[in-house]
């Protein structure tokens, strides 16, 4: 079995798109649009196969926020070493995201930094 993809609501779908694209190599589909429901995605393909899904519709509300809400955690990106790591850090910090935890080590031996997308959505990069 392998997971196809994951999907995420988001306001603003091509700040998020380009985001994406722009620090994490993603290729984007075609934008779609369903006129009668006013969804909008764009498919996000990483290196390895991976796939994001981004979704915006007309009168979508925030999830009510706190330290650990219940649904989507984190999307995590594998970058094969530290300095991998430290470098998409400072590159993702200077582009305005802040970071969150990190870079370090942790108890369970990754090396990782934790940091948010601009509508605030978690991203964790590993060694």
């Amino acid at each position: 079995m392998k997971l196809e993809h994951v999907a995420l609501y988001v306001e603003d779908l091509e700040a998020i798109k380009n985001f994406y694209t722009r620090y994490f190599c993603a290729t984007a589909n075609q934008k779609y649009h369903n006129p009668r429901t006013g969804l909008q995605t764009y498919f996000l393909s990483f290196e390895g196969g991976a796939r994001l899904e981004i979704m915006h519709r007309p009168g979508m509300g925030f999830r009510s926020s706190g330290e650990h809400p219940l649904g989507y955690t984190h999307i995590s990106f594998k970058l094969g070493s530290a300095e991998k790591v430290d470098q998409l850090t400072k590159q993702l910090q200077e582009g305005g995201c802040p970071l969150l935890n990190g870079p370090r080590t942790t108890g369970d031996g990754y090396y990782e930094s934790v940091l948010s997308d601009p509508e605030g959505n978690l991203i964790e990069l590993v060694a």
